[in-house]
């Protein structure tokens, strides 16, 4: 596939909302097919096709392989979010948008057109927009329910996460359908299934994350991926963007 692909991590001060920032450029001379995988992120982004103006957009959370076309002289530059920026970043609900992307106005956070020379010019400034979002006015039972979350790479239950932020489950599960469109179970299955594609882009085909056993590893990843940890270790011809950007990822 041989398109070009960059990342960079947060600084820490904003890592409560962001899991990283992305650069992909299609200069191959012809489209591309490619899938995009569940990973458990919500995505800002800034796309230009050729002499085409940018566009901003927000892709919600996949819950399923997506099939996508990237076009010849495409340059894209994105915010991978944790879900926490949806509220205090987005200030909107992205439950309408599962599965796909939506417009949004392209004065969000005033990216003019020299931020995207490149991707540490467009990383500064969207983090310093972000730095400049106070914290103070953040839920302390929901920050922590998402520092949770990640930290155990969704790999706790409905029932562990409720006692320890002191918020019901019921309330947990109404704030997610109304706020992202799924259940806080479904979001921690595709958050470890997000985790698993750093050791299968290393051709580790077996579980790092709290699975059953092996044959649970499958289903699942058969379930959100629509193939099995083989296929997507193997990666042939690229064709799984996820898997290939991963490879990109610091450490």
């Amino acid at each position: 596939m041989n398109l070009i692909i960059k990342s960079i991590l947060p600084d820490k001060n904003i890592s409560h909302f962001v899991h990283s920032f992305w650069m992909l450029e299609n200069n191959t001379g012809k489209d591309v097919s490619s899938t995009v995988l569940p990973n458990g992120m919500v995505d800002l982004i800034a796309l230009k096709i050729n002499s085409s103006n940018w566009e901003l957009m927000v892709r919600g959370i996949d819950t399923e392989p997506s099939q996508v076309k990237i076009e010849d002289g495409t340059q894209m530059f994105s915010i991978g979010l944790k879900l926490l920026a949806v509220e205090y970043l987005l200030g909107d609900s992205i439950k309408d948008v599962l599965n796909e992307g939506r417009a949004i106005s392209n004065d969000f956070w005033q990216f003019y057109e020299n931020d995207f020379d490149s991707l540490e010019k467009f990383c500064c400034k969207a983090s310093q927009k972000i730095v400049s979002v106070t914290t103070t006015g953040i839920d302390s039972r929901k920050r922590k329910l998402f520092d949770l979350l990640y930290s155990f790479h969704g790999a706790i239950t409905v029932k562990e996460l409720s006692e320890k932020v002191y918020w019901s489950s019921r309330q947990i599960n109404r704030y997610f359908n109304q706020q992202f469109g799924i259940s806080l179970k479904t979001y921690c299955s595709i958050l470890r299934i997000g985790e698993s594609f750093k050791g299968l882009s290393e051709g580790k085909l077996y579980p790092e994350q709290s699975f059953t056993d092996q044959n649970h590893f499958i289903k699942e990843i058969k379930k959100y991926a629509g193939v099995t940890p083989k296929v997507l270790s193997k990666n042939k011809d690229e064709r799984f963007v996820n898997i290939t950007a991963i490879k990109k990822l610091p450490s």
